[in-house]
């Protein structure tokens, strides 16, 4: 499985990092703009991310528009619904608006820091990203 995770804060980085590099190879990006960048260079080497965690709030630019230009690109491409990034968003805000308009524009799920190892491991396996 190829994993990117989007996440400004250095301990989440660590921890998503620590737990998903047990499940694939994982890329880490610190800021909006470097999160796109990457999806864009997968895209293009035609290794395309199965899971994405993108951090709300993020520099240069948030995670709900990365979300966006991400699901705008794979429809604009074409992309069949089963064969797009699985994308997780995470934050520690607990602004339910932001969660609302992240699931509106098209995540798979949504992770609240500090992140349940066991509930975490539960949605991967829903999205059929793990056993």
């Amino acid at each position: 499985m190829k994993i990117l995770i989007a996440e400004d804060d250095l301990t989440s980085r660590k921890f998503l990092f620590k737990l998903l590099s047990n499940y694939g190879e994982c890329d880490i990006v610190v800021d909006g703009l470097e999160a796109l960048d990457a999806f864009l260079m997968s895209i293009k080497d035609n290794e395309p991310y199965n899971l994405i965690c993108l951090d709300i709030m993020m520099p240069k630019l948030d995670g709900v528009k990365v979300l966006k230009s991400i699901r705008d690109y794979e429809i604009q491409k074409n992309i069949a619904p089963q064969q797009r990034s699985k994308i997780i968003m995470t934050t520690a805000l607990s602004d339910i608006q932001y969660v609302q308009k992240a699931f509106d524009i098209g995540c798979d799920a949504y992770a609240a820091k500090p992140i349940d190892i066991d509930k975490f491991i539960e949605v991967l396996k829903k999205l059929e990203l793990i056993q």
